[in-house]
Protein backbone atom coordinates (compact mmCIF):
# COMPACT_ATOMS: atom_id res chain seq x y z
CA UNK A 1 0.00 0.00 0.00
CA UNK A 2 1.42 3.77 -0.84
CA UNK A 3 0.66 6.38 1.08
CA UNK A 4 -0.48 9.75 -0.41
CA UNK A 5 2.80 12.05 0.43
CA UNK A 6 0.17 14.93 1.12
CA UNK A 7 -1.88 12.74 3.58
CA UNK A 8 -1.44 13.59 6.88
CA UNK A 9 -1.17 10.22 8.25
CA UNK A 10 2.46 10.01 6.23
CA UNK A 11 4.79 8.93 8.16
CA UNK A 12 6.74 12.11 9.69
CA UNK A 13 10.50 12.67 8.01
CA UNK A 14 13.05 11.39 10.94
CA UNK A 15 14.30 15.10 10.55
CA UNK A 16 11.30 16.48 11.82
CA UNK A 17 10.74 13.99 14.53
CA UNK A 18 14.38 14.65 15.65
CA UNK A 19 13.69 18.68 15.55
CA UNK A 20 10.42 18.05 17.32
CA UNK A 21 12.19 15.46 20.36
CA UNK A 22 14.89 18.10 20.83
CA UNK A 23 12.41 20.90 21.06
CA UNK A 24 10.65 19.23 24.06
CA UNK A 25 14.47 18.53 25.72
CA UNK A 26 14.97 22.43 25.13
CA UNK A 27 11.52 23.76 26.84
CA UNK A 28 11.90 21.25 30.18
CA UNK A 29 15.51 22.34 30.69
CA UNK A 30 14.36 25.53 30.50
CA UNK A 31 11.25 25.08 32.78
CA UNK A 32 13.49 23.17 35.14
CA UNK A 33 15.61 26.30 35.45
CA UNK A 34 13.06 28.62 36.00
CA UNK A 35 11.00 26.91 38.48
CA UNK A 36 13.75 26.28 40.36
CA UNK A 37 13.73 30.38 41.51
CA UNK A 38 10.60 29.71 43.14
CA UNK A 39 12.78 27.38 45.30
CA UNK A 40 14.02 29.54 48.45
CA UNK A 41 17.01 27.33 48.92
CA UNK A 42 18.03 27.95 45.62
CA UNK A 43 17.52 31.65 46.05
CA UNK A 44 19.26 32.11 49.06
CA UNK A 45 22.63 30.14 47.15
CA UNK A 46 22.08 32.59 44.01
CA UNK A 47 22.25 35.72 46.44
CA UNK A 48 25.06 34.49 48.12
CA UNK A 49 26.89 34.20 44.46
CA UNK A 50 26.81 29.97 44.29
CA UNK A 51 25.00 27.30 42.40
CA UNK A 52 25.23 24.24 44.29
CA UNK A 53 28.89 23.52 44.09
CA UNK A 54 29.89 26.66 41.96
CA UNK A 55 31.10 29.98 42.05
CA UNK A 56 28.44 32.30 40.24
CA UNK A 57 30.65 33.91 37.31
CA UNK A 58 31.18 34.86 34.21
CA UNK A 59 32.57 31.25 33.37
CA UNK A 60 29.88 30.20 35.37
CA UNK A 61 27.30 31.68 33.40
CA UNK A 62 29.21 31.10 29.89
CA UNK A 63 28.48 27.20 30.77
CA UNK A 64 25.28 27.53 31.60
CA UNK A 65 24.36 29.00 28.14
CA UNK A 66 26.44 26.53 26.21
CA UNK A 67 24.80 23.51 28.18
CA UNK A 68 21.52 25.15 27.52
CA UNK A 69 22.17 25.81 23.57
CA UNK A 70 23.05 22.29 23.19
CA UNK A 71 19.25 21.29 22.70
CA UNK A 72 18.62 24.60 21.31
CA UNK A 73 21.21 24.17 18.26
CA UNK A 74 20.11 20.06 18.00
CA UNK A 75 16.79 21.42 16.75
CA UNK A 76 18.63 23.31 14.15
CA UNK A 77 21.33 20.15 13.40
CA UNK A 78 18.33 17.79 13.05
CA UNK A 79 17.17 19.42 9.93
CA UNK A 80 19.79 21.45 8.46
CA UNK A 81 22.85 18.67 8.57
CA UNK A 82 23.05 15.64 6.07
CA UNK A 83 22.08 11.85 7.10
CA UNK A 84 25.21 10.73 7.58
CA UNK A 85 26.56 12.71 10.07
CA UNK A 86 23.30 13.35 11.86
CA UNK A 87 22.67 10.40 12.52
CA UNK A 88 25.72 9.77 14.39
CA UNK A 89 25.81 13.58 16.10
CA UNK A 90 22.43 12.72 17.04
CA UNK A 91 22.91 9.47 19.03
CA UNK A 92 26.45 10.89 20.45
CA UNK A 93 24.78 14.30 21.91
CA UNK A 94 21.87 12.77 23.20
CA UNK A 95 23.87 9.98 25.09
CA UNK A 96 26.40 12.65 26.41
CA UNK A 97 23.30 14.86 27.33
CA UNK A 98 21.86 12.13 28.81
CA UNK A 99 24.14 12.05 31.19
CA UNK A 100 24.56 15.52 32.39
CA UNK A 101 20.74 15.36 33.28
CA UNK A 102 21.32 11.70 35.52
CA UNK A 103 24.25 13.52 37.24
CA UNK A 104 22.42 16.87 37.80
CA UNK A 105 19.30 15.05 39.23
CA UNK A 106 21.71 13.18 42.19
CA UNK A 107 19.78 14.60 45.31
CA UNK A 108 17.23 16.90 43.89
CA UNK A 109 13.37 17.40 44.47
CA UNK A 110 10.54 15.14 42.79
CA UNK A 111 9.66 17.91 40.22
CA UNK A 112 13.47 17.83 39.11
CA UNK A 113 13.42 14.12 39.10
CA UNK A 114 10.15 13.80 37.15
CA UNK A 115 11.16 16.65 34.31
CA UNK A 116 14.62 14.98 34.03
CA UNK A 117 13.22 11.61 33.87
CA UNK A 118 10.72 12.48 30.87
CA UNK A 119 13.73 14.22 29.26
CA UNK A 120 15.54 10.92 29.73
CA UNK A 121 12.70 9.40 27.80
CA UNK A 122 12.64 12.10 24.91
CA UNK A 123 16.26 11.56 24.77
CA UNK A 124 16.16 7.85 24.12
CA UNK A 125 13.55 8.72 21.22
CA UNK A 126 16.16 10.96 20.24
CA UNK A 127 18.54 7.60 19.43
CA UNK A 128 16.17 5.59 18.82
CA UNK A 129 14.74 7.37 15.80
CA UNK A 130 18.54 8.18 15.01
CA UNK A 131 19.20 4.24 15.13
CA UNK A 132 16.23 3.48 13.11
CA UNK A 133 16.98 6.18 10.25
CA UNK A 134 17.10 4.70 6.52
CA UNK A 135 18.57 6.60 3.68
CA UNK A 136 15.43 7.62 2.07
CA UNK A 137 14.71 10.74 0.04
CA UNK A 138 12.72 13.18 0.94
CA UNK A 139 9.36 14.10 -1.02
CA UNK A 140 10.25 16.77 -3.33
CA UNK A 141 7.03 19.85 -3.00
CA UNK A 142 6.24 19.57 -6.81
CA UNK A 143 5.92 15.73 -5.65
CA UNK A 144 3.62 17.30 -2.72
CA UNK A 145 1.78 19.14 -5.58
CA UNK A 146 1.34 16.20 -7.90
CA UNK A 147 -0.08 14.08 -5.39
CA UNK A 148 -2.57 16.97 -4.57
CA UNK A 149 -3.69 17.26 -7.82
CA UNK A 150 -4.04 13.97 -8.26
CA UNK A 151 -6.21 13.41 -5.58
CA UNK A 152 -8.08 16.66 -6.59
CA UNK A 153 -9.21 15.46 -9.69
CA UNK A 154 -10.17 11.90 -8.67
CA UNK A 155 -12.92 14.33 -6.51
Amino acid sequence: MTVDPSSPSRPLDPRVRLAALWTSVMFLVAFVDIFAFYRADLREQIEAGRAFVFTINEAFMLGIVLYVAVPSLMVAASVLIPRTVNRLMQIVVAAVFALTIIGAAIGEWSYYLVASGIELALLAGVIAVAVRWKDTPLVAARDLAAARTSRDARG
